[in-house]
């Protein structure tokens, strides 16, 4: 694997929202779509590692860890229209909203008062990100509890489509991940898994423990 350019990875990453349709989603044409992400990218290269992090090889699915996402919040693009953008590294089958998500329930599921987006243009950058496959087989609730003590953030329900936008070799069998960021007011915690050989969101129960299903964090985000 080559080392890590933040630079580089930041203009892989617009291309990659270019390619998949973001700007006609956001109702801007390419040209707007690049003007209100352009400030990002000097933030992303200024805060997206150490210098030792930066030389090492970039392999998030050895790692489980990826330097910065650029995330398009659900203020600019629905996750029902972002979910199926997404797919498995090598893979062809589009991502897929759980059906267990009942009508209506994914515009309930906000972002938490720790996990609020910074700033209003509908685009952030995520920093330090990890699928936390440390967690696997811990209760949830413990989970979450354990990252807030680390200081870190859960990610939100865009975030992890984001994540699994720009890096899909982050998922992978046995290290998928909950996104404690997103909630409802109930007991459930949203998560993306591998299903019918494609990323699937759907969601678990906070008290339920899965062998295959960490937590996902982030060190900050950033505009």
């Amino acid at each position: 694997m080559p080392a890590f350019d933040a630079a580089a990875e930041f203009d892989r990453q617009v291309r990659t929202l270019n390619a998949l349709g973001y700007p006609a989603l956001s109702g801007r044409t390419e040209e707007q779509f690049a003007e209100l992400v352009a400030p990002l990218r000097a933030e992303a290269v200024a805060h997206a590692g150490t210098p030792d992090e930066a030389d090492a090889p970039y392999d998030p699915a050895a790692t489980g860890r990826v330097p910065f996402v650029l995330v398009v919040t659900r203020a600019l693009a629905p996750i029902e229209r972002t979910m199926p953008l997404t797919a498995l590294h090598g893979g062809k089958l589009p991502g897929f909203v759980d059906r267990t998500f009942e009508p209506g329930s994914l515009e309930r599921f906000v972002a938490t008062e720790e996990a609020e987006p910074p700033g209003r243009d509908g685009v952030h950058l995520l920093f330090d990100v990890e699928r936390g496959e440390e967690f696997c087989g811990v209760v949830p609730n413990d989970a979450m509890a354990a990252v807030a003590e680390r200081g870190r953030s859960l990610l939100t329900i865009e975030e992890g489509v984001a994540l699994m936008t720009h890096a899909p070799r982050i998922l992978v069998k046995n290290k998928c991940f909950s996104l404690g960021g997103s909630r409802s007011g109930d007991r459930r915690v949203p998560a993306i898994w591998i299903s019918r050989k494609a990323p699937k969101l759907g969601w678990c129960w906070a008290g339920n423990p899965h062998t295959w299903l960490g937590m996902a964090s982030a060190g900050a985000r950033r505009v």
